[in-house]
């Protein structure tokens, strides 16, 4: 496999996002002009019934043959849509804006867009009689990106489900979906890509709006050789819900170390988010 081949591998894999899992909250409703605890209990519920627009950077160190540094701009606008009284649809867009580092001799650096993804959740107004809150449906990768190294030149489709429970100030669950190749350049490598995202999260009782979280993005390829199939972080950050004005804003940071990471892929990862919020 060339090393051109390995690097749109890897931004494929890295394009598979999370969907800003901070810290979910006990309930799906849009909390109007509530209180600030209120706003960021529904900004950090990923099924909550809130318009958002999350811009998540991700900065990946040591990346490619010549361990340079790759950024991924995920520019995330979040519409839900309430079907019934019973079920609401929550639709997100992930616009990836890519800074790849070259791969081969006489590559230069390449600066565009990625693959489009467009994930469609159907979720329950209500949680479980057990307290759980969960979303499922459709998650489909677009042949979007502006250059070839900058995507994987195919159409994806495939599943996506997410699930959580609050329990006090503790809330764990876990994001998984799998794309997998529809269509496109059959010249190019097929797609058959998983992501599993579990998390833990830590609200603290007496800071309204600040949170601890864990919630590293593991990712297989599985079409790829044995040794190359997992990319697995480890770490955590630390969010905090502000008003800019009136806008409610979700500010996080974090870094994760890969324990294991294909040829060719990021030591660890630096991501930060800056996400904006509008109550009904």
């Amino acid at each position: 496999m060339s090393f051109t081949t390995k690097g749109t591998l890897l931004v494929s894999l890295l394009l598979i996002s999370p969907l800003s899992l901070s810290a979910p909250a006990d309930g799906h409703a849009d909390p109007g002009k509530g209180s600030l605890e209120s706003i960021a209990k529904a900004a950090q519920n990923p099924v909550a019934a809130m318009i958002s627009v999350p811009f998540q950077n991700n900065t990946n160190f040591n990346v490619g043959p010549e361990e340079e540094t790759q950024n991924i701009l995920n520019i995330q606008p979040v519409i839900p849509f309430s079907l019934n009284e019973n079920w609401n649809l929550i639709t997100r867009t992930i616009i990836p804006v890519i800074s790849q580092p070259r791969f081969a001799p006489g590559q230069d650096r390449e600066n565009g867009i990625g693959d489009v993804q467009f994930s469609a959740f159907l979720s329950p107004v209500q949680p479980t009689s057990g307290g759980w809150i969960w979303g499922a449906g459709p998650i489909a990768q677009l042949d979007t990106s502006s250059d070839d190294r900058l995507g994987a030149q195919r159409w994806g489709l495939g599943p996506s489900v997410v699930f959580l429970r609050p329990t006090g100030a503790w809330v764990y669950g876990a994001l998984i979906n799998n794309v997998f190749d529809v269509g496109g350049d059959d010249d190019r490598d097929d797609i058959n890509q998983m992501l599993i995202q579990p998390f833990v999260n830590y609200n603290f009782p007496d800071k309204p709006g600040r949170y601890l979280t864990f919630a590293p993005i593991v990712t297989v390829n599985w079409e790829a050789d044995s040794g190359d199939k997992w990319t697995v972080p480890l770490g955590g950050g630390i969010g905090q819900i502000i008003k800019w004005g009136k806008t409610p804003v979700n500010l996080q940071a974090s870094a994760y170390y890969n324990v294991e990471s294909p040829e060719n892929g990021a030591d660890w990862q630096m991501r930060l988010q800056l996400q904006f919020m509008f109550p009904k």
